[in-house]
């Protein structure tokens, strides 16, 4: 009997007691980005307000390309010019280099603290795959013989996601009062 006194709550009265309920829990809020996309964002916003600043058009994906010359002067205010700064000759014998003068290594300086520290600890950390496989040895004992780069990478990273989330933060607009 009481089964049946359930059966015969009208369908209307349940819909509206389901909506109610349903309008009453906030909706779900979206994740939180990866602490690399906060940073890249960061970072991207950096070098164009650098090449924006240079009288340059930041360079897109899906742009139509610019001219040689135009593409030329992206390229030198981005990654700089002369002859590279820092360089690391890595346990394979390839070697990387970087500017210090163009606008990526501002955002780097802006975002790391030290471009020099981070270029290095980087370029370490970044390569420690290839390097287990030229000395053939484990990725583990690779990464045990590097702890000391990974630890600096780790606070270098932690410092440019907290100064990437102030970047981020500064140029968000401002919502309006009262609201």
């Amino acid at each position: 009997m009481r089964l049946r006194a359930l059966v015969s709550v009208p369908l209307p009265v349940l819909l509206a007691g389901a909506l109610a309920a349903g309008c009453a829990s906030p909706a779900p809020r979206p994740p939180a980005p990866a602490p690399d996309d906060v940073i890249k964002a960061a970072q991207q916003r950096l070098t164009d307000g650098c090449l924006s600043r240079r009288g340059l058009t930041p360079p897109r994906p899906g742009d139509r390309p610019p001219a040689a010359a135009e593409r030329t002067r992206v390229a030198r205010a981005l990654f700089g010019t002369g002859r590279t700064e820092l360089s690391l000759t890595l346990p394979t014998g390839h070697s990387v280099g970087a500017h210090t003068d163009g606008c990526l290594a501002a955002a780097q300086r802006a975002l790391y603290g030290d471009q020099k520290r981070w270029f290095r600890v980087s370029t370490v950390v970044n390569n420690m795959e290839p390097e287990a496989a030229h000395a053939d040895r484990p990725l583990a004992e690779v990464r045990a013989g590097h702890r000391a780069e990974l630890a600096q990478w780790r606070q270098l990273r932690a410092r440019a996601l907290k100064n990437a989330e102030a970047v981020l933060a500064a140029d968000k607009p401002k919502a309006p009062r009262g609201s």
